[in-house]
């Protein structure tokens, strides 16, 4: 990627607006290791598992891949 161009990291921008939106702006920490901590757990128990992306039809990952095992256990 180009430095410099929001283009080539589009994706991570967009990660990270979030993270800052959704979690780091709403909470005060006293130690760097409790902002370590609480940043896993956003990305870990919600962000990769529960939160709706666009890009699959508004569905958490858990949902898309539930639907998508259901469709081929069909075919």
């Amino acid at each position: 990627s180009r430095r410099g161009n929001c283009h080539d990291n589009a994706v991570a921008e967009s990660f990270f607006n979030l993270l800052k939106r959704e979690r780091i702006r709403r909470r005060t920490y006293r130690t760097r290791e409790e902002a370590r901590r609480d940043v896993f757990d956003y990305i870990e128990m919600f962000y990769n598992p529960k939160r709706k992306h666009a890009r699959n039809g508004m569905l958490s990952p858990l949902e898309f891949e539930r639907q998508q095992k259901l469709r081929h256990e069909g075919v």
